[in-house]
């Protein structure tokens, strides 16, 4: 990157030169350019350094195009438009709702949260572009830190001095089971879930045998249909039966069902310098507004 950065001209020495080849004389050019003619003698020095050729052939009376002038010349103009169109296209992405933002967040959390701002967001802002990356919290928190991701809906994450983060919020991971269970014996849960692992601390002994899935969706399923008790978020539980079999796990006694849960609260968060882009404070805001507690 930093050979590439030496071969490239800036923008200043290219405007320098074209003011040269136009005026085929430094001191006139200069004095067009209202600089001193050492600044822009040392700009074409420079220019000649990036180039690694010969542009001006110096004489009394003036200067002259060498034929690396004349190609440089020739494109010059071009370049500079197309850094231009690049910086107004910046600048729009500063200003304006527009682009792509890779959004972040569990699966199971997408399914209770995006419904509510998606279809208004995307149609409010029609040159508005999400891509979704779906992993555990934790592992798309590092994602932010990393600048990979743009913006977050994460679980309990781990405060970070280059991070914003706003609750938005709460909800309870816990035991649940169908009315019509055929197995209480059995635990179905995501061993990657850190909440998961604090609450097989608590009901250790309770369960004989266990099932393990890495989709919440599919162990709500599966407790659903009768085939054991599920670790899972409330609103995950209740969302996914919509609101039938499933309910909270009633547990062989009134100690063990009271410490079978483990409180959750969903925060938003990306960078601090993310946040400052209209895009991403426009999708943060939707977010917050429809979720917000």
């Amino acid at each position: 990157m930093d050979n590439l950065a030496n071969s490239l001209p800036g923008p200043q020495d290219l405007i320098y030169f074209l003011e040269v080849t136009r005026s085929l004389n430094l001191s006139r050019a200069a004095e067009r350019l209202g600089i001193a003619q050492p600044t822009l003698s040392l700009s074409m020095q420079r220019l000649e350094a990036i180039t690694k050729s010969k542009l001006l052939i110096r004489s009394k009376t003036g200067v002259q195009l060498t034929r690396a002038g004349l190609r440089i010349a020739a494109d010059a103009t071009a370049l500079l438009e197309q850094w231009d169109a690049l910086v107004r296209e910046a600048g729009r992405d500063e200003k304006e709702v527009r682009g792509r933002v890779t959004l972040g967040c569990h699966s199971a959390v997408a399914m209770y949260t995006l419904e509510k701002v998606a279809a208004s967001l995307l149609k409010e802002h029609p040159d508005l572009e999400i891509k979704l990356v779906h992993d555990l919290s934790r592992r798309i928190l590092e994602r932010v830190i990393r600048f990979e991701i743009d913006l977050a809906l994460v679980i309990n994450p781990v405060a970070h001095p280059d991070l914003r983060m706003r609750e938005l919020l709460r909800d309870e991971v816990s035991l649940w089971e169908s009315p019509g269970n055929k197995n209480p014996d059995v635990l179905i849960f995501d061993s990657d879930l850190h909440q998961a692992q604090q609450l097989l601390s608590k009901v250790k002994g309770v369960f004989r045998r266990t099932v393990e899935s890495t989709d919440l969706e599919v162990i709500a399923t599966l407790a659903a249909s009768g085939a054991g008790v599920a670790i899972l978020p409330g609103r995950v539980a209740t969302r996914v039966s919509r609101g039938g079999p499933l309910r909270p796990w009633k547990g062989p006694g009134k100690a063990t069902k009271a410490l079978a849960s483990i409180q959750d609260r969903l925060y938003i968060v990306s960078r601090a310098e993310r946040s400052r882009s209209r895009t991403i404070e426009t999708v943060s805001k939707a977010l917050s507004d429809a979720l917000s507690e």
